[in-house]
């Protein structure tokens, strides 16, 4: 038996030294064209790669988006064209250590680094006092989860906003996409669809208006890289954190007054139905849940692109 592993390794070592030492392919002229439409802003002396693209005349609508692991911001570019339509501005960011953004190594990463970036490119950009809608994916709904929690911080236990207050704040989550990981019956993360209302702070005592969308589930035949190199192994700590912070993230749903919605591809192997469902609607039985076509998996922005932004389309007009 140790002679087996000792030939693996001897093997693989060497075929994972040349493989890290290949030049990366060249980006494709879509993705090419993706970089040179966007921008960076600094993080702690870290290039974060985000895009800003003006939309609808007449609307003061903003929309944030945050894509999932271990792809990019390129995961929205099917549906970007048809945002800008609605929204004033459509906004994405490649999350530290994805896409364009930089990738330090070693580094220390985390959701709480990634939520906190995100507070940072709104300040970059002067969203500090503005509403906006924001969409995510996957990792990105963890992000999103953790920018909802801190919404918890902003309020003192005697001053929390009315029903009809946060009405008036109005936010939309869809989840695009959240992993559910079961325990003994038991939630240890849950990033699924849905709806939220709430303020994100992004600096000082100023909140920042913000309306949640993560959207749901898809399979997908290919995607666009960005990148060659294998994700950082401790980009994938990502998982033990939702493991650890459950009752952080999930309760930042649960205890939420603010309206959830869950769409939902019944295709999506990481959410399998109907058990995905039925646990969804256990641990958050206010939340209302859309349920996509049967062919969606894992990717429905770039599965069915349509069917996604109608789904969220839809949701946002309904408000």
């Amino acid at each position: 038996m140790k002679e087996w592993w000792l030939q693996v390794g001897l093997l693989g070592v060497p075929l994972l030294a040349v493989y890290l030492h290949i030049p990366p392919p060249q980006p494709s002229p879509a993705l090419r064209s993706w970089k040179s439409s966007g921008s960076f802003f600094t993080y702690k002396d870290l290039n974060i790669f985000y895009r800003d693209s003006s939309g609808a005349v007449g609307s003061s609508d903003v929309v944030v988006l945050l894509h999932g692991f271990p792809t990019s911001s390129y995961d929205w570019s099917k549906i970007w064209e048809g945002l800008t339509q609605r929204f004033h501005r459509v906004i994405a960011l490649d999350f530290l250590g994805f896409g364009f953004s930089d990738k330090p190594r070693p580094h220390g990463y985390s959701i709480f680094e990634q939520a906190t970036i995100v507070e940072g490119l709104l300040r970059h950009l002067g969203l500090r006092h503005q509403r906006i809608n924001l969409l995510s994916h996957d990792y990105g709904d963890t992000v999103a989860q953790e920018l909802l929690h801190r919404l918890r911080a902003v309020f003192g236990p005697y001053t929390q906003p009315s029903q009809a207050e946060f009405w008036d704040m109005w936010t939309a989550v869809r989840n695009n996409d959240g992993n559910l990981v079961m325990d003994s019956g038991r939630t240890e993360s849950l990033s699924p669809g849905m709806m939220v209302w709430c303020w994100i702070p992004t600096g000082g005592a100023d909140p920042t208006w913000i309306s949640f969308a993560l959207g749901a589930n898809s399979r997908l035949g290919s995607i666009h890289c960005i990148t060659r190199t294998f994700p950082s192994f401790s980009i994938l700590q990502y998982i033990n954190q939702r493991k650890k912070h459950r009752e952080r993230w999930v309760g930042a749903l649960m205890s939420t007054s603010v309206p959830l919605h869950l769409i939902y591809g019944p295709l999506d192997p990481v959410n399998p139905h109907p058990e995905f469902l039925q646990l969804y609607k256990k641990v958050l039985p206010m939340s209302t849940v859309s349920v996509l076509d049967d062919h969606i998996s894992h990717y429905p922005q770039l599965e069915d692109p349509m069917g996604f932004l109608n789904a969220y389309l839809n949701f946002i007009n309904s408000f």
